[in-house]
């Protein structure tokens, strides 16, 4: 298994494969991964809006109670069942404001717009990670597929998988759910606790 940053939650059992060993697939499979609620917990009420919508937020993970209770639907399913959305129809897949994108569960930065990327798949996408040790990488074999799933180290939320078959610098694709994710524009980075990414932007290149 090929992995970035922290150790896995105890709860995975990891499967020693490489990415480089995986077919390249072209785009998520739209159904639950390898940690998928039951019915009851896939169709909770949440009310409408988002989690964190202030600042910077400690790393603690909040309780399941908690998260069912502040996120969407969509985005417990996704970060929380491993739910995979429809491409296309998500919030940014075709978003190309500058900007951050932090996990909607913990504010991990994950990833940021200079590193994003028009994939053709319907699902926003990046070459890297804004911060290596934020993602963590696990085997995935569900669907009759050989898959590098990707989760949030702090919140072992589900954000999506990785695929080598992205554009330069490093051939990778991280096929993100806008649903794991929460944007902070250039803007608001200083206001919400990230001013240390807005280096990325003073000199950022043109996205692809």
């Amino acid at each position: 298994m090929t992995r970035r940053g922290a150790g896995p939650p105890s709860d995975h059992v990891l499967i020693p494969v490489t990415l480089r060993d995986q077919p390249a697939v072209l785009e998520e499979s739209v159904s639950s991964g390898p940690k998928a609620c039951d019915g009851a917990e896939l169709a909770h009420q949440s009310p409408p809006g988002g989690i964190l919508t202030d600042a910077m937020t400690t790393t603690k993970r909040p309780t399941d109670p908690e998260l069912k209770h502040r996120l969407t639907p969509e985005q417990y399913n996704v970060t929380q069942c491993s739910a995979t959305e429809p491409p296309f129809r998500n919030e940014f897949w075709n978003h190309h404001e500058a900007g951050i994108y932090v996990d909607v569960v913990t504010g991990e930065p994950l990833f940021s717009s200079t590193d994003k990327f028009d994939s053709g798949t319907g699902w926003p996408s990046f070459v890297q990670a804004i911060e290596s040790d934020n993602v963590t990488e696990h085997a995935d074999n569900t669907h009759g597929m050989r898959r590098i799933e990707v989760r949030s180290a702090g919140g072992d939320s589900h954000l999506g998988h990785l695929f080598p078959d992205g554009p330069g610098p490093t051939g990778l694709r991280y096929c993100i759910n806008s649903a794991a994710l929460r944007f902070i524009p250039v803007s608001k980075l200083e206001e919400e606790g990230y001013g240390k990414y807005r280096v990325l932007f003073d000199k950022a290149k043109p996205q692809r």
